[in-house]
């Protein structure tokens, strides 16, 4: 459990959780983010995106911000784009920046799956994804390039 203020702790949460689910498996190898821990399996890293606040369908799920770890995660270790890049044959100055430091304890042949879901305050986990997704930089806008349903779990409630 962490000790940080309430949105943040929140926010920690889903990497405690999906790593401490994951923990046992053969081969997962714990790795540190950005100050969160996340496993790589089977050479694919697993990172937890909550996508929504209601119950919209995973295919709405943009970022808040086209810059950054996650994006830079995406970018770098999520799918190949489905649609190559317009070549007007110019020589325009790439867009590369500075690389986040903590990417570079990923293997470069390390993949990415995505553990999105939808949740909120007052409605609980809504729905639980899993798949690839490139992300697109123009809207932030994840393209997705396989994605299935994982099952709920089961909510306890006390009386």
């Amino acid at each position: 459990m962490t000790l940080e203020a309430y949105g943040h702790g929140l926010h920690a949460v889903q990497y405690e959780e999906l790593a401490a689910g994951l923990e046992t498996l053969p081969d997962a190898t714990p790795v540190r983010l950005q100050a969160r821990t996340v496993m790589v399996i089977r050479n694919q890293v697993l990172y937890p995106i909550r996508y929504a606040k209601s119950n919209v369908p995973v295919t709405a799920a943009r970022l808040r911000r086209a810059t950054g770890l996650r994006a830079e995660l995406i970018r770098r270790h999520g799918p190949e784009p489905m649609q190559g890049e317009l070549d007007l044959g110019l020589e325009l100055e790439a867009d590369t920046g500075d690389v986040h430091r903590d990417l570079s304890q990923l293997d470069p042949d390390v993949g990415l799956v995505l553990v999105a879901y939808a949740c909120s305050m007052e409605h609980g986990l809504m729905r639980l994804e899993w798949g690839t997704a490139e992300l697109r930089t123009e809207d932030r806008q994840l393209i997705w390039h396989h994605h299935e349903p994982l099952p709920l779990p089961e909510v306890r409630r006390s009386a």
